[in-house]
């Protein structure tokens, strides 16, 4: 069967361990499907071996590329800087520490090819601890179109670290735009308000790296504001009503500012993961 060319786009910065770089490199080079390109950006200045890991897969792959990033930009900008750099209509995305099924693009690839109509498709991930046997949690994603829409106004309606999308319509929508924490969640919000169509597969393509810090990060001031941001935008553009704003700030304020880091961990695995 043929499948169409695509680029998997990736971003690395200082805080990346060169160990778990290269392992969720190799688990995209690795597939059933090989990509046409890997785009890596490089984020600001990164360790000496991170820099020898990158040198070494593009003097090996010629379909390896990176681009140097002289200051830390952050994660949307510098995502939005790989898709205006890919050379291909469907573009992957991967995060620098995750591990990707080895069957995971040839799936997405045939999702695209059986539904043409689809601009963005993702899937399910597997977050483990230490090891990709460890898995502590699974996040499941709404699957139809209907339902993720549904979904949106509550959630972000994907795991990041799995999608597949159409360049032109990401480029159509917007691109990539910096929104702390939720560049994704932003980006999906204006593709469904111009109409595009979404799906998410319901097997695990990712496994997904956690740890106590991700709920950390999950938490705090900082990341409730981003959120809140966030959702008064649902309103103003009529996603969501009044009362649905006034639901999701109430219980983001619990989760977010009023529940320590371990009671936000059990919420996590145990009411918002199978």
């Amino acid at each position: 069967m043929m499948y169409s060319d695509f680029s998997v786009c990736m971003s690395v910065y200082k805080n990346d361990l060169p160990e778990f770089f290269n392992n969720s490199v190799k688990s995209i080079i690795n597939q059933t499907v090989k990509p046409s390109e890997i785009i890596i950006v490089v984020d600001g200045p990164v360790s000496d071996k991170i820099a020898e890991i990158i040198k070494e897969l593009e003097h090996q792959y010629n379909f390896f590329r990176s681009i140097w990033l002289e200051n830390n930009v952050g994660l949307g900008n510098a995502l939005a800087i790989a898709v205006d750099n890919s050379g291909y209509d469907l573009i992957a995305r991967m995060d620098s520490d995750d591990i990707a099924v080895p069957d995971r693009f040839e799936k997405q690839l045939l999702c695209f090819q059986k539904h043409p109509e689809i601009s963005v498709a993702g899937g399910a991930i597997s977050e483990f601890v230490e090891k990709a046997e460890n898995v502590i949690g699974i996040r499941k994603c709404p699957i139809t179109d209907m339902e993720i829409k549904k979904y949106l106004k509550k959630r972000c309606p994907f795991n990041h670290m799995t999608v597949m999308f159409r360049r032109e319509h990401v480029l159509n929508a917007g691109n990539y735009i910096d929104w702390k924490f939720n560049e994704d969640y932003y980006l999906w919000i204006r593709m469904h308000l111009a109409g595009y169509k979404f799906c998410n597969l319901p097997e695990t393509l990712v496994y997904v790296r956690v740890g106590k810090e991700m709920y950390s990060r999950r938490g705090g001031g900082i990341y409730f504001k981003s959120e809140a941001k966030l959702q008064k935008y649902l309103f103003q553009k009529s996603v969501i009503n009044r009362n649905q704003l006034f639901l999701n700030l109430f219980i983001r304020f619990i989760v977010q500012i009023i529940m320590p880091n371990n009671i936000r961990g059990y919420v996590y695995q145990r009411l918002l993961r199978r």
